[in-house]
């Protein structure tokens, strides 16, 4: 896929995207999974760190629909950015893109957003762990290191059901056999039909992990898969007694947004039980205990406002802040600069008083 991401010339665009993009190319990966790239209409290039994502807006049932999709892409390949999705059965976004997105067809984006990405945490030494469509963010931190001409020590195992559903297979196997410091390892459930797989069988257990990686003590941890995979590797993580400090996840999971913990500003015996919370343009008031964040309680009075992950992640449910103050524990959903002009994420913003909002 690499022949998709040259970069052509133009200017770079900082990492603030809110616009339509094009797609300039669709690229099957397995039978599933499809590769969109996308650019600005104008030609102008982008900026981001491996292993953010953008949101994607779609019109696929009649409402517009929000998802987050990691960027697969490298930004050190800036002239699209590139989205792996896996077809989701029932999913209405991921079966709308793969269905409905043509190279010059048009989709909403949002970002690049989010802090799972190794630019945060730089380590001379790495482990990626991935399931399914969890590859696409470690494969833009992969792509991202075979690029760039500094020395890198990765090595990345990817767990997959059956050989025919193992994503960037290909191009794994080249970036392993370029000797660029990038060692791959795929684990496969079963066969598929007639395809035998001779690699590493069952599920990831932690003898098969010290086998492909013995010194994973000293590696920085990357995971990121559907939640029983992640589940399962930090069981394997912590009973190998690796730093939690040093492992990072990525998810996506859409759901109820988390109950935040009362911070010293609302703890005490003094501390009020209940905040009025006004959704200004809903023409409502809700009431909002405390440690509970405005989305649930909006959800709880019936009030039904645009959300995604529910973990401060995606930035759907990003409004603004017209009075009061609120505990925001977010997952890089939202920026420093919107922050900065009294925009909140209502899935993970806990009121410390009485509150209006624009919603």
């Amino acid at each position: 896929m690499t022949e998709l991401l040259s970069a052509p010339a133009g200017p770079l665009v900082g990492d603030d995207i809110d616009q339509e993009l094009v797609c300039t190319d669709v690229v099957a990966v397995t039978h599933d999974v499809a590769t969109f790239v996308l650019g600005s209409p104008d030609g102008r290039l982008f900026g981001f760190r491996p292993g953010q994502h953008l949101t994607l807006t779609v019109d696929a049932t009649g409402v517009p629909l929000e998802r987050c999709y990691t960027i697969s892409s490298a930004p050190t390949r800036p002239g699209g950015l590139a989205v792996t999705v896996k077809r989701v059965p029932g999913g209405p976004v991921s079966n709308w893109l793969h269905d409905h997105l043509v190279v010059g067809g048009r989709v909403r984006a949002t970002g690049p957003l989010g802090v799972f990405t190794m630019d945060a945490h730089p380590a001379p030494r790495h482990l990626f762990l991935s399931a399914g469509s969890g590859i696409t963010p470690l494969m833009s931190m992969a792509r991202t290191l075979h690029d760039l001409p500094d020395p890198h020590d990765v090595v990345f195992v990817h767990s997959a059901r059956t050989p025919t559903d193992i994503v960037f297979r290909d191009e794994l196997a080249a970036m392993a056999a370029a000797g660029t410091g990038i060692r791959v390892s795929t684990v496969c459930e079963s066969d598929a039909g007639d395809r035998t797989w001779e690699g590493e069988r069952g599920r990831l257990t932690l003898p098969m992990l010290l086998r492909i990686a013995p010194d994973l003590l000293d590696r920085e941890v990357f995971v990121c898969g559907p939640a029983a995979y992640r589940e399962s590797v930090q069981r394997l993580l912590a009973e190998a007694g690796v730093d939690p400090a040093r492992c990072h996840q990525e998810s996506f999971v859409l759901g109820a947004a988390p109950t935040a913990v009362p911070t010293a500003a609302s703890a005490g015996p003094a501390a009020r039980t209940s905040f009025a919370v006004e959704l200004r343009r809903s023409g409502r008031v809700v009431t909002c205990e405390a440690g509970t964040s405005v989305l649930e309680a909006a959800a709880r009075a019936g009030v039904t406002l645009p959300s995604s992950c529910g973990e401060g992640v995606c930035g759907t449910c990003r409004t603004t802040r017209l009075e009061g103050t609120v505990d925001m524990q977010h997952g890089g959903g939202i920026r420093p600069r919107e922050v900065a002009r009294r925009q909140v994420l209502l899935c993970c913003s806990t009121p410390l008083e009485d509150l209006v909002v624009d919603a």
